[in-house]
């Protein structure tokens, strides 16, 4: 079995200047690195507001697997990683909304610190094409 690699970026200036991908899919499986709620210019979205940032980092991490070729229902894990563990309950009923009814691996882990003091939340998943309900 032949698996070609395609890697995708979203435009993060980082990206190029450490030399990572924002996705990476290799045949069928799709994996998205570590993703938070930075906006095109650079502000972060949804200070003090872990809910808002993991809508907003889910919904980005959506579109950006729908520019891969995958879709949410295709969606085999995901790992979150949270500043504060006490605000757990908004950031599973944010991931909820989209990804109760396709039931994928989740993992939330507590972390010190993200790239920023305002950044709350840190989302990654993988996907696999064609691995639908």
């Amino acid at each position: 079995m032949e698996l070609k690699r395609v890697n995708y970026a979203s435009g993060a200036p980082l990206e190029e200047k450490a030399g990572y991908s924002r996705i990476v899919k290799v045949g069928p499986f799709v994996y998205v690195g570590g993703t938070t709620s930075v906006q095109p210019d650079g502000t972060v979205f949804g200070i003090d507001d872990p809910y808002a940032q993991t809508k907003y980092v889910l919904e980005k991490l959506v579109k950006l697997l729908e520019e891969a070729g995958s879709k949410a229902e295709e969606v085999v894990r995901v790992k979150i990683y949270a500043t504060d563990m006490s605000h757990g309950s908004e950031i599973i009923r944010a991931y909820s909304e989209i990804f109760k009814p396709v039931k994928p691996l989740c993992t939330m882990v507590g972390t010190s610190a993200l790239n920023r003091p305002t950044q709350l939340v840190e989302i990654e998943l993988d996907a696999v094409v064609g691995a639908t309900l």
